[in-house]
């Protein structure tokens, strides 16, 4: 339910504000990893989260260049 509600919250944005959430969600990625090298990062799984909010940012800016 909880990933329903942030992809429809998405679906709602218009174009810029989804590249804007994507460069967001691109920075965190890579501020996570960063972190992973160091050793300070404590949960792990949240890179995959990230990665899969990507994923699904991605998948909304495509479906709304081709509607």
């Amino acid at each position: 339910m909880k990933i329903d509600k942030y992809v429809e919250d998405l679906r709602n944005k218009d174009q810029a504000e989804l590249e804007a959430e994507l460069v967001a969600a691109k920075k965190e990625l890579f501020n996570l990893r960063f972190q992973n090298a160091t050793n300070q990062l404590t949960n792990t799984a949240r890179i995959k989260e990230v990665r899969k909010n990507i994923a699904r940012i991605q998948t909304v800016i495509t479906q709304k260049a081709n509607a």
